[in-house]
């Protein structure tokens, strides 16, 4: 299947392509969490800059200012929320998530686990009835198509029931792309069922959910090595008969290790270019790395923002 049509433009400029799916949607009020080094301050004013969203920086106010005045940037009409720290700013930002003023979350210079934490609390958090999964949008140069990729920043080891809402939040993402029916390969290191792997089993467990609709929205096939997720050519190397082999729009990990190594890979040897999302809160929130570029920063916030466009999976009363 041919990529997209709503995605093509991201194989000539991948932040332009989803910027321009972004053309008629309103800036996000978002809540960025302790912007508190220049990169993370930075990467939230270029995306406000962009049209993307409408910056409320969430954490210490010295520190805030300090990090604008490293990179040279006037924050005198930014809203300002100020915190004691980097645990306080986590909780804010999810308050005013609660309270209608922020519509996303954008990460700043602050651990993963400690913002996921105020997330997922099961009082105060942002919980959905779903698990809530990170997925990276990627460009890759030598694949004909983007590509998601999940989990690779949250969930460590999901069990079976997990992975049935990764599956289902990634499928969601490549709907809101503009990915007619996407192609979802359930990765292992073979493409036999064999109890010697687990994840093969977990695999097939998978296929068998999405035939009796406990999967919905895409074509769900694996155990798939990625070698024959990905390439046309090895699928029939090994006489795989798949309607997703070798074309594959959404690769699923079967743990975090393995799917950081993975997107990690693409990066820095193929030249690869990504965009992160956590995905099942009652809001996008963007991940952002210290590695991360300026534009894979400003990739994620408008992924982001087509994520948030749509409707919601239902909140945890």
């Amino acid at each position: 299947m041919d990529a997209s049509p709503a995605l093509t433009p991201a194989r000539d400029d991948f932040v332009g392509g989803l910027l321009a799916r972004c053309v008629n949607l309103q800036p996000l009020p978002t809540a960025v969490v302790h912007p508190c080094d220049p990169l993370a301050l930075k990467g939230a004013l270029d995306a406000a800059e962009a049209g993307l969203i409408v910056p409320i920086l969430v954490g210490p106010e010295a520190k805030i200012r300090a990090a604008a005045e490293a990179c040279g940037a006037d924050i005198s009409k930014v809203r300002l929320v100020a915190t004691p720290h980097s645990h306080a700013a986590a909780a804010k930002a999810v308050l005013l998530v609660r309270a209608g003023e922020a519509a996303m979350i954008m990460k700043g210079s602050l651990h993963t686990d400690e913002l996921m934490g105020a997330v997922v609390d099961k009082d105060t958090g942002l919980r959905t009835a779903r698990r809530i999964s990170h997925a990276f949008l990627m460009d890759v140069p030598s694949y004909p198509r983007p590509l998601i990729i999940t989990d690779a920043a949250i969930n460590v080891f999901p069990d079976l029931e997990d992975k049935r809402d990764i599956v289902q939040n990634a499928i969601d993402l490549a709907l809101v792309l503009g990915v007619e029916t996407p192609r979802v390969a359930i990765l292992s290191a073979v493409e036999l069922v064999t109890p010697k792997l687990p994840s093969t089993i977990e695999a097939a467990a998978l296929c068998k959910m999405a035939e009796r609709g406990q999967i919905t929205g895409g074509l769900v096939d694996g155990p798939l090595a990625f070698d024959n997720a990905v390439s046309m050519d090895a699928a029939k190397e090994k006489g795989i008969v798949s309607q997703v082999a070798g074309r594959a729009d959404i690769l699923v990990a079967p743990d975090l290790e393995a799917g950081n190594m993975l997107v990690k890979q693409l990066t820095f040897l193929a030249g690869a270019e990504a965009a992160g999302v956590v995905l099942g809160a009652r809001v996008p929130i963007v991940l952002t790395s210290r590695a991360d570029s300026d534009r894979a920063r400003v990739a994620s916030c408008a992924v982001g923002v087509l994520m948030a466009s749509q409707p919601r999976p239902a909140v945890i009363a």
